[in-house]
């Protein structure tokens, strides 16, 4: 009897090692976007850093700060694949994850942190996130929902603006899908903390006067 013979399965392709032309034309333009997007968001942060100093030197003031955070909250069925956020009208970021795979992860993102010209702002954020379940359910990852949200706040001179913004669940187990991605965010206005005051010293060479008392009179 001869000994039958079947087809070794080949080892999986490890990415890392292959040539980026000898991948595929979906991957290499995948990660080409990738990187785009990375370096558009950096340039746009030091252009705005720097026309924000070159406001602040121009004006004489001590200039205005923002902190601007996103946490995602979203719940196991809604998985984030893109979040992005817009102030004044210019991307100031953006995250992408088509394969819904490990952006959702994600809990928390920096958004700016850093000088901002002192008035009014408009915030926008846009996050979509891609459906999923398991067995019945295995349907809604065939399914996409958009959630908007964003704010108004006005920057002032020696202050900080803290946005806070958050995706999540609203409604309950009767809240039809398309409803329950919702943003929310909340400004506050902090002051700045100021460096501790140094102590007080004596000229060298000096010494403390005594303090003078007035003595009591004699009875």
């Amino acid at each position: 009897m001869g000994s039958a013979t079947g087809n070794t399965p080949a080892p999986p392709t490890d990415l890392s090692a292959v040539k980026p032309e000898d991948m595929p034309t979906a991957v290499r333009m995948r990660r080409l976007e990738q990187k785009t997007q990375a370096l558009k968001e950096r340039a746009w942060q030091l252009k705005a850093r720097v026309q924000m100093l070159k406001e602040q030197m121009l004006g004489g003031g001590v200039g205005a700060q923002a902190t601007i955070a996103h946490a995602n909250e979203m719940g196991s069925s809604f998985h984030l694949i893109s979040l992005t956020y817009n102030l004044d009208g210019t991307q100031i970021f953006v995250r992408s994850d088509d394969s819904g795979e490990m952006l959702y992860k994600t809990t928390h993102f920096d958004v700016l942190n850093g000088p901002i010209a002192p008035g009014n702002h408009t915030l926008s954020v846009v996050a979509v996130y891609r459906g999923h379940g398991y067995g019945v359910f295995e349907y809604l990852s065939k399914f996409t929902f958009t959630a908007r949200g964003g704010s108004t706040f006005v920057s002032e001179e020696g202050k900080i603006s803290s946005v806070q913004c958050r995706g999540y669940e609203k409604g309950g187990a009767n809240t039809p899908m398309e409803k329950r991605a919702a943003i929310d965010c909340k400004v506050t206005e902090v002051a700045p903390q100021k460096a501790p005051e140094a102590p007080t010293q004596a000229t060298p060479g000096t010494t403390p006067l005594p303090t003078a008392t007035t003595p009591n009179p004699e009875k």
